[in-house]
């Protein structure tokens, strides 16, 4: 390149840092690129594919998730559940009244019956000889344990089991030398009867008493105790009047006294079939059946 001996000092320095025309500018070749970006074109960096917008990258929603949407099962929103329904009987309810004969001991049915329905109270009610039958045909109890022999008319009788007579007598009586007794050795012994006996039997050569029937089994016990004579009772009955100035002796030769479970014979409607199941429920219990076996 020629210089102009005129040129002003200024002109050679710009000659001097020219850009030669056979090569490219740099800062047009990066005005050029970044004019190409993003669109793809030629004369540049090739391009990027454009930036989704902040909406566009939310992954999109599946069909059915939605809550209380059909299909899913969900209920919605703010709606109560519906109850369950249970298709299980409900419990029998309401009391079971049985009577029980003095010296019975029903207590191994009554916890079975505490066990098995836990719902319904039973009510045990004491019961002598003279009123067992009545309490049954007035339908003061459901059902009662009672002493046989009893007018069964009307009624239903299950025997349960028997007792051994025993010979009550004062503790220090010449009966009491023996283990066991038999009739014969009562012969000449004062016999004491109470009103309702719960045995009935002759003792053959036995004494008469000169004084009036005892009320009670407990008072002849009584007084066999204190040496007036003796009195022939069931075994449990002997047990559950203990006293210590009084002993007993089986009677080997003696009846025996039964303890039978008695109800109503009338058909049960109303009201009363309620009692009549819960009578069916005791019968099983007494029978041995289980909670699951059927009649």
């Amino acid at each position: 390149m020629s210089r102009s001996p005129t040129a002003s000092a200024s002109q050679r320095i710009a000659e001097a840092f020219a850009w030669p025309p056979e090569l490219s500018h740099p800062r047009r070749d990066t005005l050029a690129c970044m004019a190409g970006r993003g669109t793809g074109g030629t004369g540049g960096r090739p391009g990027r594919p454009a930036r989704p917008s902040a909406s566009a990258r939310r992954s999109p929603q599946k069909r059915g998730t939605k809550k209380g949407a059909a299909g899913t099962g969900g209920a919605p929103k703010g709606a109560s559940p519906r109850p369950a329904t249970s298709t299980a009987p409900a419990p029998a309810r309401g009391r079971f009244r049985l009577g029980a004969i003095e010296g019975a001991t029903p207590g191994k049915w009554i916890g079975t019956w505490r066990e098995r329905m836990p719902h319904v109270a039973l009510e045990l009610a004491p019961l002598s000889i003279a009123d067992q039958r009545q309490a049954l045909t007035t339908a003061t109890v459901d059902a009662a344990l009672v002493r046989l022999p009893i007018d069964r008319t009307g009624l239903h009788v299950f025997r349960l089991y028997d007792e051994v007579p025993v010979v009550v007598c004062a503790a220090d009586s010449h009966l009491t030398a023996a283990d066991e007794l038999t009739l014969a050795d009562l012969s000449g012994e004062v016999i004491i009867v109470p009103q309702h006996p719960p045995l009935e039997l002759e003792v053959p050569g036995g004494e008469t008493p000169r004084f009036a029937a005892p009320d009670t089994v407990a008072d002849a016990i009584a007084i066999a105790a204190s040496g007036a004579g003796i009195v022939i009772v069931p075994m449990s009955l002997a047990r559950l009047h203990h006293r210590k100035d009084a002993a007993h002796r089986p009677l080997t030769d003696g009846p025996t006294s039964s303890i039978a479970l008695a109800w109503a014979a009338a058909p049960a409607t109303g009201p009363d079939a309620t009692a009549a199941a819960f009578v069916e429920t005791f019968i099983g219990i007494v029978r041995g059946r289980t909670a699951n076996s059927s009649r």
